[in-house]
């Protein structure tokens, strides 16, 4: 079309000068100047022929370049404005660009001399040089491109050269104002597309400039930089790589760089490897993909040397090598092209060949690298970042089976790898889940490996390289906010690494940053055991002769005590042991040295700790300072214990004596100091604050945790020493309590430390034996009364203060803790039983009374200046007096819970009982309980214990308002079912109507711990099992030893409840009473799953009878409804837990109950149940027949219904049949009830599901054996049919799915080893079947957590806990999907595919795209594709899906274009699924149904033959058309076809042969059948094979 556009214009005017003038003028739009280049081109080739237009033409063309095409180009610089359609004026003018680029290098050539090319070059030059912002960049670029051609190397080398640098600086982001943006994309590319080719096409010095620019040192290759200089390396890669066959003919060209021999080359490709963008990814495999090509065809030899050192070099070539070097680099390149599928099943089949990367790169001879372990480690790093976490777990295990099965020789990439990648992809928790079928409580798979490996690869280290790698990797645990799981599990594998000193004080400094930085939200157990892993660490690792026992104790400090370093537990001893062998190797302590001692010695530095501690420093001046921090007094504590017990070490036989010469050295200081509290009224408070400290921090930490508690020493001589300071502690304590002495708010740390003191010295006195002159009595009753006094002066009304407020929070405390020492020992009782002034005072107290707080000029008056803003900072914080009056509430509670157990028979049981003497507390019980439920809305979880004890005492039923609570405060709803089953528990053997008389009323808050329980998150789950692994550990990990984490459990709610039926008496008429209404309302809790909100409720004194008939009704109607519940849903648990809970209710429910229940619990088998449930009701019916066989004939009507109504729930009922025989054990006559059977089971063994009839089948098989054993001759008609239908099922043929499900179904636990009787207990119940039905593994209830949760014992009679069967040996699986996963272990266990999917990558497809407006062959081209003639026209197809898989198709076989209705679709969701981007490499047009009539009429005169999809009376068969290259497909709309106006366009119909009866395939499949026949005859008339 062009040459015949140029040709008539030459026709009518032969001037050149006077066409192009005529072109000049006027407005410059797109068609003009394509037209005016047209006409240059047409010029350009008359005058090479030598037909030009004389000696004017080049004066013709100097003038349109000077007078026309430079203004022009200098008019577009800048971006368009104020258009309506900003996006079709940017497509407007890019096509002017190229237009006017294209016609200015026919003006340079038409021009005759370099004059005019160098003069543009230079001005577009000054542009490019301005920066990618400049308006006139992307002009320059064009420009550039046009001329670059017609510049000489020689002559205009200088030029060149400055034209390439600013072209690389400018694709590389180098160019311009420096702003770190960097270059715009489309600028970026049009440099890298369009003007680095042409400049490197003229040689010599701009091949150079460019290649300089390249691999110039700047930024390092993995920066922001890498997609751009691969952008630049593929579109340059034909001259960067040596030409084969250029060696040949010396002379003929100008050698080029070789990009092979460049390090910083291959750098670049391996961070393209592993790029986050997939183009980019794609560019660098080309690279690598062509330089392999290039050294074969060469043939010679080639080395690039390794960027520092004298490792292996990062790519070379030897022709005697070449077999072995193309195998290594075509499994590699085969594995980088698979990764980019993101699918597990296509790439696991090639990971085999990585290990034989792996044996290719190392030597044998040598054992060193052959290859760089740098190109191992970014396909590592790819399958690390990748999207789908399957894949990033295979890869992760992968590597970490490295040192397995191979030793690899040192390379610091794999260090570094280590550090990096690898540590960053360890830190993701979903990779150390269990593997399928790993019991509860494994050790997570990957966390077993992570073991190993590192265990292996720090003992293959040099050995000056350990240290810094262990410290990098430690360092590296600090670097980001690791999550719970992955820390424990690298902890664990640090702790696990074999001793070595490796570590000094930095290492030291890194373990405690990993506790201080890590693990501060992270769960708490799991964090324990992470401390405990991270000190064993630190035990194994530590050069000890680097640090002192200051550096060790302060590292000890971090770990917390009530979490992992209790005294007693094997850690504690570890640490002893430790310390012993170590003790007189640790680096001198500037302490020890100062006294004279050269050599280290625990004691010595241990007893100047305490010296130190002890001694008051000059700034403890003022009465109102804060409270020293704890953290002194920990340390000292620990390490005076430690050292006790390392010395308790050094002899076999420990003797008390000894101990208390050791501790008596080690306290001297402290108890000299604490015998002068009492005496000494001017001890500097914080001194007395720090004495105090490091005593309560001694008694707390030197308890035992562990079996041996009973059996300590030293806490015994720790005893005595304190109880002989009791008079003065306890004469101090009593003096800052009463006398006014604490009154800003940091004194309310102080009264906690003081009555923590006063508790504990009370505790050992009372473990002693309490005497009626111990100092202890008149301290406790002289506190009692300053407390009352205090408490009702300030509440006169007078306006608060600061120090009055603190003074009645004191007091109130101080209240409290006599009140609970009261309670504990009753020899404490001060009074008789008659109320005195205490009981009248509390029993008047105004609960839950908020403090108010006071106004900040009262709080100065109170405040030293010096710590005056930090006070008023602390006090004017709403959280911190939230705390303060939340304490101030629970002290309150505690008191008054006192006064009501003492008090609790003047309870009134009338409203107008009024008894002496007068308490309102107590005798006010209504109001109580109203201040009892706000007090739960204020406290938290761990306060509200004193509020349940009151509440216990006064009225019972508001407990449903605490099960709502629960939802919302952690923690209350397991304190308040443990408190509630352990106020219940009755021994059978001394039943009490008492106890449960209490109970019925909390039948509500029964049933909701019967079915309590969160459904967990995936992440929640994993952290469950991790828990659950560490429980298993037991003492091997002290944290269990410490923390008692039973009642963290949501277990833990259902156990008690459980625990707590299995104690009930049915023969108990109160006992029998409870558990009929508990069955009720747990029938009633299955319809309230599905009830709507308004319905009628009943109350439980109503008619029982007609509740649950109500009640399964509802349940019936819910079976017929459309809704469904999930398996492992919440709804599906729940009604588990139900099921389970009738079990276990079901030995003590009589058959008068039963009655009027039995046909809704039949109805609740014709429901569509998940697997679990219908075991449950099937078992239950066993159970229930098998007690009381009055039901069978219910039963039997259970059969009466139609199939269609029946449907598969008829299973559930075949299933009972199948265990006839335990419902007939107890049966003297059992001939009817077998005929009965046989007739029900014979009729349903011809039924048309298949289901249906295995179940018949295997419930035959089991009652025609029990007919056999029982030798009933009553049969023998029905033999022959019974034996045949047998016979026939047994002897099927073939491998089909048939004969498998008959043997699995017979396989089935329920058939196979199921014992409805002899597995009736507990631990089938909420373990076995759970386990062997597919419920989910938080549903599954081991019976170890049943006798470890000891809150609620078992009754001594109480045996059924076990099964005593085979069952719980059996493996987890239904019958139905038994064959799932077997291909997958086949496939896992191959060593090695032949052959593994492969997915086609056009390599050529290396170069961007620079302009989606291009024509389609040019754009084809340039996406590297074959020019395709095919057009297919989908305009008439509507949906997304099939438009979606069409354009899918169409660029795979590289269709020129494809026309749709609208443009809109590829917006689609659907679309854009089924096309996978294909839409982004494909050429779309939109055309309406109502234009195709046009369209198809132009492209006919464009010379294509249109071809129809459609069967017509003249249509071929598709065997036997031969497509012309020029084919346009018009497809049909997916219910009508192609119309018939459109028929009658069509110049021929093509349809596709068929052998079936259905009619017509879908439109994506016949379109796609017949564009595959097109592209391969193509292939065929072209003599090449491969698409």
């Amino acid at each position: 079309m062009e040459g015949v556009l140029a040709e008539a214009l030459l026709s009518e005017n032969r001037d050149p000068r006077a066409l192009l003038g005529a072109l000049c003028r006027g407005e410059a739009s797109a068609e003009r100047v394509e037209t005016l280049r047209f006409l240059l081109q047409r010029l350009e080739d008359e005058e090479a022929r030598g037909g030009g237009g004389g000696g004017a033409l080049p004066e013709a063309a100097r003038e349109v370049a000077a007078g026309y095409l430079v203004p022009l180009l200098r008019s577009l610089r800048g971006r368009p404005a104020g258009s309506p359609d900003p996006g079709l004026q940017q497509r407007h003018r890019r096509r002017v660009l190229r237009a006017a680029g294209a016609a200015l290098r026919s003006c340079a050539r038409l021009a005759r001399g370099p004059e005019l090319a160098t003069a543009l070059a230079k001005e577009a030059l000054r542009d490019l040089l301005a920066g990618w912002r400049a308006p006139g960049a992307e002009a320059a670029v064009e420009v550039l491109a046009a001329v670059g051609p017609c510049l000489r190397p020689r002559d205009d080398g200088p030029l060149l050269e400055r034209v390439a640098g600013a072209a690389v600086a400018l694709a590389l982001g180098g160019g311009g104002d420096g702003d770190e943006a960097g270059p715009a994309e489309d600028t970026a590319a049009l440099v890298a597309g369009r003007l680095l080719p042409v400049l490197v096409q003229c040689g010599g010095a701009a091949l150079r400039a460019v290649w300089g620019g390249l691999v110039a040192p700047g930024t390092p290759p993995g920066s922001g930089r890498v997609e751009a200089k691969l952008l630049v390396l593929s579109a340059l890669a034909e001259k960067l790589l040596p030409e084969p066959g250029g060696d040949r003919a010396p002379g003929t060209r100008e050698p080029g760089p070789d990009a092979r021999r460049c390090w910083r080359f291959w750098r670049t490709v391996q961070a393209g490897l592993g790029h986050a963008d997939a183009l980019t990814r794609k560019r660098a495999r080309y690279l690598l993909q062509r330089a392999v090509e290039v050294s074969a065809e060469l043939g010679a030899d080639c080395t690039c040397g390794p960027q520092e050192g004298n490792g292996p070099s990062l790519f070379w070539w030897s022709e005697k090598k070449k077999d072995e070097l193309l195998k290594f680099w075509e499994n590699y390149i085969l594995i980088m092209e698979t990764l980019e599928g993101n699918q597990i099943h296509v790439i696991k089949p090639v990971l085999p060949k990585l290990n034989n990367l792996f044996e290719y790169a190392v030597s044998e001879e040598n054992g060193c690298w052959l290859f760089h372990p740098s190109w191992h480690m970014c396909i590592y790093k790819r399958m690390f970042e990748s999207e789908n976490k399957i894949l990033t777990k295979e890869g992760v295990i992968h590597f970490l089976e490295l040192y397995e099965t191979k030793i690899l020789p040192f390379s610091p990439e794999f260090s570094e790898f280590i550090i990096g990648p690898l540590m960053d992809a360890l830190s993701e928790s979903s990779l150390y889940s269990r593997s399928s079928g790993q019991p509860i409580g494994s050790c997570s798979p990957l966390g077993l490996k992570l073991q190993k490996f590192l265990v292996a690869y720090i003992s293959l280290l040099p050995e000056e390289i350990k240290s810094s790698f262990l410290l990098k990797f430690i360092r590296k645990m600090t670097s980001r906010h690791w999550c719970a799981v992955p820390i424990l599990f690298l902890s664990k594998a640090l702790a696990n690494v074999p001793r070595y000193k490796a570590l000094g004080i930095d290492g030291l400094l890194a373990l405690r940053d990993v506790i201080h930085c890590t693990m501060i939200t992270h769960q708490i157990l799991l964090r324990g055991a992470a401390q405990c892993y991270l000190l064993q660490t630190a035990m194994n690792l530590l050069d000890v002769e680097k640090v002192s026992l200051s550096d060790v104790s302060t590292f000890l400090m971090s770990l917390r005590q009530e979490e992992s370093l209790g005294r007693g537990t094997s850690l504690w001893t570890e640490l002893c042991d430790w310390l012993h062998v170590n003790e007189s190797y640790f680096k001198p302590h500037p302490l020890c040295s100062s006294i004279g001692l050269q050599k280290t010695s625990l004691n010595a530095y241990v007893k100047n700790l305490v010296q130190e501690y002890v001694k008051s420093s000059a700034w403890e001046v003022g009465e109102n300072c804060s409270m020293p921090d704890w953290f002194e007094a920990k340390l000292v504590s620990l390490m005076v214990l430690l050292a006790v017990d390392v010395e308790g070490m050094k002899t076999q036989y420990s003797g008390k004596q000894r101990t208390e010469n050791v501790l008596r050295i080690f306290l001297d200081p402290l108890l000299d100091v604490l015998m002068k509290f009492g005496t000494n009224a001017y001890m500097p408070l914080l001194k007395t604050d720090r004495c105090l400290q490091l005593l309560l921090k001694l008694l707390h930490t030197c308890k035992l945790k562990g079996p041996c508690a009973q059996d300590d020493e030293v806490f015994t001589v720790l005893q005595n020493f304190v109880m002989s300071t009791t008079e003065s502690i306890s004469e101090f304590i009593l003096r800052r309590l009463t006398m006014n002495e604490l009154n800003s708010v940091s004194d309310l740390d102080r009264c906690h430390l003081y009555l923590r003191v006063l508790n504990e010295l009370i505790n050992l006195h009372l473990k002693v034996g309490w005497k009626r002159g111990n100092p202890i009595w008149r301290v406790i009753s002289l506190l009692k009364n300053a407390s009352i006094q205090h408490l009702q002066e300030m509440g006169s009304g007078q306006e608060p203060t600061l120090g009055s407020q603190i003074q009645r929070v004191v007091s109130m405390a101080a209240l409290a803790m006599v009140c609970e020492a009261i309670d504990q020992k009753p020899e404490l009782q001060l009074d008789s039983l008659h109320a005195g002034p205490m009981e009248s005072f509390l029993s008047s107290l105004h609960l839950n009374q908020m403090l108010q707080k006071p106004h900040a000029e009262e709080q100065r008056s109170y405040t030293h200046p010096s710590e005056c803003s930090s006070v008023l900072e602390e006090s004017s914080s709403s959280q911190g007096w939230g705390k303060i009056v939340a304490q101030y509430i629970h002290d309150q509670w505690v008191c008054l819970s006192f006064l009501l157990k003492k008090y609790h028979t003047l309870i009134p049981t009338t409203g107008s009982e009024i008894l002496e003497p007068f308490l309102p507390a107590v005798q006010m019980p209504v109001r109580t309980l109203q201040s009892a439920l706000e007090a739960l809305t204020v406290l938290s979880s761990d306060q509200v214990l004193p509020v349940f004890h009151c509440m216990k005492v006064l009225v019972p039923k508001i407990m449903y308002k605490i099960i709502e609570m629960s939802a919302i405060k952690t923690g209350v709803f397991n304190t308040l079912i443990s408190y509630c089953c352990q106020s219940w528990i009755v021994s059978t053997s001394n039943v009490s109507q008492g106890s449960l008389s209490s109970a019925k009323n909390y039948s509500e808050l029964i049933l909701e711990a019967c079915t309590f329980g969160t459904v967990f998150r995936r992440d929640q789950r994993l952290i469950q099992d991790v828990q659950t692994f560490i429980e298993n550990l037991g003492h091997d990990c002290a944290a269990n030893t410490i923390m008692e984490n039973t009642k963290r459990e949501d277990h833990y709610v259902r156990i008690c409840a459980i625990k707590f039926l299995c104690l009930l008496d049915g023969s108990n008429m109160s006992h029998k009473l409870f558990m009929e209404d508990l069955a009720i309302k747990l029938l009633d809790k299955r319809m309230r799953l599905w009830k709507k909100k308004g319905q009628r409720t009943y109350e439980v004194d109503e008619d029982r009878l007609h509740y649950v008939k109500m009640v399964l009704e509802v349940d019936e109607l819910v079976s017929k409804s459309k809704r469904r519940y999930y398996v492992n849903s919440l709804q599906h648990r729940v009604k588990n837990r139900i099921w389970q809970t009738l079990l276990v209710l079901f030995p003590r429910l009589d058959q008068n109950f039963l009655n009027g229940i039995i046909d809704r619990i039949f109805q609740a088998g014709f429901i569509n149940n998940q697997a679990s449930i219908k075991y449950f009701i099937e078992w239950i019916i066993i159970l229930i027949l098998h007690k009381f066989p009055q039901f069978l004939p219910k039963f039997w009507d259970c059969f009466s219904y139609g199939e269609e109504n029946l449907k598969t729930s008829i299973c559930t009922f075949l299933a009972v049949l199948s265990h006839l025989d335990i419902i007939t054990q107890n049966i003297p006559e059992k001939k009817l009830i077998l005929k009965q059977a046989l007739i029900v089971v014979l009729q349903w063994c011809f039924s048309h599901n298949f289901s249906v009839r295995l179940y018949a089948l295997i419930a035959l098989k089991k009652l025609w054996t029990m007919c056999k054993e029982l030798r009933v001759e009553e049969f023998d008609a029905l033999t022959p049919v019974i034996e045949s239908s047998l016979h026939q099922v047994e002897s099927m043929h073939g491998a089909g799915n048939a004969k498998k499900n008959w043997q699995r179904i017979q396989e089935h636990f329920f058939f196979a080893a199921f014992h409805p009787l002899k597995d009736y207990c507990l631990e089938t119940i909420f373990y076995i079947l759970p386990r062997l039905s597919g419920l989910i593994e938080d549903e599954w209830i081991t019976i170890d957590k049943f006798t470890r949760f000891s809150d609620v014992p078992l009754d001594a009679g109480f045996q059924w806990y076990l099964s005593q069967t085979q069952l719980s040996k059996l493996k987890p699986g239904d019958w139905s999907q038994q064959d799932i996963g077997t291909n997958l272990v086949e496939a896992d266990n191959q060593a090695e595919w032949t052959d593994v999917q492969k997915k086609i990558i056009p390599w050529n497809n290396r170069v961007p795209e620079l302009d989606l407006e291009l024509l389609f062959q040019d754009r084809a081209a340039r996406l590297g594709k074959s020019i395709s003639r095919l057009i297919v026209v989908a305009s008439l197809i509507d949906k997304p899906t099939n438009l979606g898989g069409l354009c899918r198709t169409c660029e795979v076989f590289g269709a020129s274009v494809l026309v749709v209705g609208s443009l809109q679709c590829i917006s689609d969701k659907q679309f854009q699924y089924l096309s996978v981007s294909a839409e982004q490499w494909l050429p779309l047009v939109e055309v309406k149904p109502p234009q195709l009539i046009d369209y198809l009429q132009q492209k006919k005169t464009e010379g294509y033959t249109i071809i129809g999809v459609e069967q017509t009376a003249k249509s071929l068969d598709l065997t036997q058309y031969c497509f012309p290259e020029k084919s346009l497909l018009l497809l049909g709309n997916e219910r009508e076809g192609i119309p018939a106006n459109l028929i009658q366009q069509l110049d021929i119909c093509v349809e596709i042969p068929q052998q079936g009866i259905i009619r017509s395939l879908n439109v994506h499949v016949s379109g796609a059948l017949l564009i595959w026949e097109y592209t391969r005859q193509q292939l065929l008339s072209h003599g090449d094979t491969k698409p």
